[in-house]
């Protein structure tokens, strides 16, 4: 019985989604015929090659004047140039062709839309390189491959404009399926005439099926954004192959789809499960065999008499340390694009390079912060692997990819796990980059720091939060401001780069909660500390502690629709009545500014377009908690 993992569109263009490289890996391990396609990257691919190009035209073309817009009519003009620039600009970003940096670097060759507006950020009065802060005399590379980044976003704009509203490259048709209560937007949009991006779509998941005939289809979907691609798959493949079993699965259903009770999904899937996908696959493998009852399916929606039952037979979970080598046999590794889109040299491993995605343990460690989904299995059941089988999972992922770089995708890696991880890469003499996601907790000394860079660490994530005490203690994120300095200077004095995941809109977060949280990040950047940051919005989830005891946290929930397909995000009143997004506006663009360098010895409040009170924060705060004796 062969089953095929896809991954649906759109997740990421420089490395494959992991999931199916998890799940072959297991299912082989465990004698099963498992293949894998990465159909998010093939419709890439396709849509932005002189043949996609042409279709884009055709579109574009049949459009009445009026309907298009700017970019669609530059696009025409401008056509032979992109038609002429796709194919080596793609083939650039894939690492196949370097020698087209210096044509791209020099400004000629390739067509610039408004994207390369953006570049005015950095102009030089003094008529210099405006981009010379950022890579130099030498970096011809990385100048090209941004250029070239900015060339297919300006390429995916017109896509967006003329041919598929929805169109993105990582959050496709998100809002069809992010926390909705109701299927019906999904099902309508599902059933409208087909876009040239459903119909690329639905050609390439036909092909897969016809290249490898498979008895059953996994279709792993992490994010909102790759929910209406997986439903088009699956719809492809029952008009074609009816008898092939389609199964939806991953993070996106894990959260969103705990209280599914939409019989529509089982018009394109046979069955949906929740958690990690070993343990419920293997039982409906079991039960596509004969092997099994329904009655002992594993954390599995079906459709039964036309209503949708919840099977959980409570069968335990595959041990992590149990569950194999991931293996991207089968993926085309070569075919990835490390894009630049972002020049910050911290932020820019998120898109620039194919890593290969690892987990050190299964869960956190920690599963406390009252803004996360801590009851959930993904990060509730923590377990890890000692540090001698992590290792053997390395080298045979690198005798296999031959790649040598390893993010690893852990909620929060513990310090004890990588401590010994990096002894153990020691002892083995094995040379391998890497990164991942941490808490900014004491044990991260600085001797630990050296050790972990000397192991191969090139740069960690973590969350500050709101970078407020009094909030922190809130959200029992188990951190102090002072704390977190030290920690990611120790991390930034081992060479190590670090980012840190912000937040704002907490509940009973005010106006001068915000400004002061933005003094402490502006401090922080000043220092070294850390290089790159990100602020989101709090959202309320459903299954986070806010959300089961909002009582809590001040705050009280709105009355939702009936939940028949998702729920995750929960809509909220917080009585501080602080307009949010306004502010995160300012705080966007500071720290825009901060990770290039940009207005660091400014007064926090010039970002904000409104009056906002002076900051309580003491303005060399972080610096005298860095100065501080003991550990960090």
């Amino acid at each position: 019985m062969r089953v095929l993992s896809v991954i649906p569109p759109m997740t990421q263009l420089n490395t494959p989604y992991p999931s199916t490289a998890y799940l072959t890996g297991f299912l082989r391990a465990r004698a099963v015929d498992a293949v894998q396609e990465d159909l998010a990257l093939a419709l890439v691919l396709r849509l932005f090659s002189p043949a996609g190009l042409d279709a884009v035209r055709a579109v574009v073309e049949a459009l009445p004047n009026k309907r298009r817009t700017p970019r669609a009519k530059a696009f025409l003009r401008e056509f032979a140039r992109y038609r002429a620039s796709v194919g080596p600009t793609v083939a650039f970003l894939q690492g196949r062709d370097p020698s087209l940096a210096q044509r791209i670097a020099g400004r000629r060759f390739l067509p610039e839309g408004p994207r390369f507006e953006s570049l005015d950020v950095y102009y030089d009065p003094e008529g210099g390189d405006p981009l010379a802060w950022a890579f130099g005399a030498l970096g011809v590379q990385d100048r090209a491959r941004h250029f070239a980044t900015l060339y297919l976003d300006d390429l995916a704009d017109v896509l967006r404009e003329a041919v598929d509203g929805r169109f993105e490259f990582v959050r496709y048709a998100e809002s069809l399926a992010l926390s909705q209560a109701s299927f019906a937007p999904l099902a309508e949009a599902l059933a409208a005439p087909e876009t040239l991006v459903d119909g690329s779509l639905r050609e390439l998941a036909e092909a897969a099926v016809e290249r490898h005939a498979p008895r059953v289809v996994l279709v792993s979907v992490p994010f909102p954004g790759s929910v209406y691609g997986a439903f088009r798959i699956a719809r492809a493949i029952k008009a074609r192959h009816p008898e092939v079993v389609t199964v939806l699965g991953g993070g996106y259903v894990n959260t969103e789809l705990r209280e599914l009770a939409e019989p529509r999904v089982f018009d394109y899937f046979d069955y949906v499960t929740l958690d990690d996908g070993e343990r419920p696959v293997l039982a409906l493998l079991e039960h596509l065999r004969g092997e099994r009852p329904p009655e002992r399916l594993v954390r599995t929606y079906l459709r039964d008499a036309g209503t949708v039952r919840y099977v959980d037979c409570g069968e335990a979970d595959v041990p992590f340390a149990e569950v194999g080598t991931p293996t991207w046999d089968g993926l085309p590794l070569d075919r990835y694009l490390g894009v630049l889109d972002m020049l910050n040299p911290m932020h820019r491993l998120w898109s620039e390079a194919r890593w290969n995605k690892l987990t050190v343990a299964h869960g956190c460690y920690w599963k406390k912060c009252s803004f996360c989904d801590v009851g959930l299995d993904y990060i509730g059941r923590y377990e890890a692997a000692d540090a001698a089988l992590l290792v053997d999972r390395i080298e045979a992922v690198v005798a296999e990819t031959g790649q040598t770089g390893f993010h690893f995708v852990d909620e929060a890696a513990p310090p004890k796990a990588l401590k010994a991880l990096a002894e153990e890469l020691r002892r083995r003499q094995r040379a391998i980059s890497w990164w991942g996601n941490i808490r900014f907790e004491k044990s991260f000394t600085p001797e630990l720091c050296q050790d972990l860079a000397a192991s191969g660490c090139i740069a960690v994530s973590g969350g500050l939060e709101v970078a407020s005490d009094r909030l922190l203690q809130l959200m029992q994120k188990g951190v102090s401001v002072a704390q977190v300095a030290r920690v990611t200077r120790a991390f930034s004095d081992a060479g190590i780069l670090v980012h840190a995941y912000l937040m704002y809109g907490f509940p009973s977060q005010t106006v001068q909660d915000t400004v002061d949280a933005l003094e402490y990040v502006r401090q922080l950047f000043e220092a070294g500390c850390i290089q790159s940051g990100f602020f989101h919005r709090f959202a309320c989830t459903a299954h986070s502690p806010i959300g089961l005891h909002p009582e809590r946290y001040g705050i009280t929930l709105q009355p939702m629709a009936p939940v028949s397909f998702a729920r995750n995000d929960v809509r909220f009143t917080d009585p501080t009545g602080v307009d949010h997004e306004r502010l995160g506006t300012a705080l966007s663009k500071a720290l825009y500014n901060y990770m290039h360098g940009i207005g660091l010895d400014e007064d926090v409040r010039s970002w904000f377009a409104d009056r906002v009170p002076k900051p309580r924060v003491a303005r060399h705060f972080i610096a005298r908690a860095l100065s501080e004796p003991g550990p960090p």
